[in-house]
């Protein structure tokens, strides 16, 4: 498996890897709308601009991108920080593809620097990001308004 960092000419096959896992993972646990709304969010441009302000990894084998995540400041602060854009494709699941991906961004500088490592994290990644350490903010089990739970890790 090939590591790098997002470059423009990703942000088509990211976005597109996104939307496939969607519809094909999340949508056990969200509404088509949701969904729908979530892929207008993870357009391409919205990926480059992620990647503008954090570190953004794809995950390839051979050329083709099966996996993605991200780690930037949280609100700019340099104790912590926060976990964003984690899919692998439906195909390549269960394969530990998203505990190399959980892996890279805890090696990466953002990381090493917090204290405070946040997630925000859909419904449908919860028990995988408890089985990588990360627990509940405040004790909070329930989605809030953005159909997310808050998980974090300290270091």
């Amino acid at each position: 498996m090939k590591i790098r960092m997002l470059q423009e000419k990703d942000a088509e096959e990211v976005s597109a890897l996104i939307a496939t896992t969607l519809w094909t993972t999340n949508i056990k646990d969200y509404s088509s709308e949701y969904i729908e709304n979530e892929i207008k969010v993870l357009r391409p441009q919205s990926i480059l601009k992620r990647a503008s302000w954090t570190h953004f990894y794809v995950f390839c084998e051979d050329e083709k991108i099966v996996g993605c995540g991200a780690i930037g400041p949280f609100w700019g602060k340099t104790d912590e920080s926060s976990l964003f854009t984690i899919f692998v494709l439906p195909e390549y699941q269960g394969q530990g593809i998203g505990r190399k991906i959980i892996q890279t961004l805890e090696e990466d500088e953002y990381f090493l620097r917090a204290k405070r490592i946040e997630i925000p994290a859909s419904i449908t990644a919860v028990p995988f990001y408890r089985k990588m350490g990360y627990d509940y903010k405040n004790g909070i089990t329930t989605p809030d308004a953005e159909g997310l739970l808050r998980l974090e890790k300290f270091r």
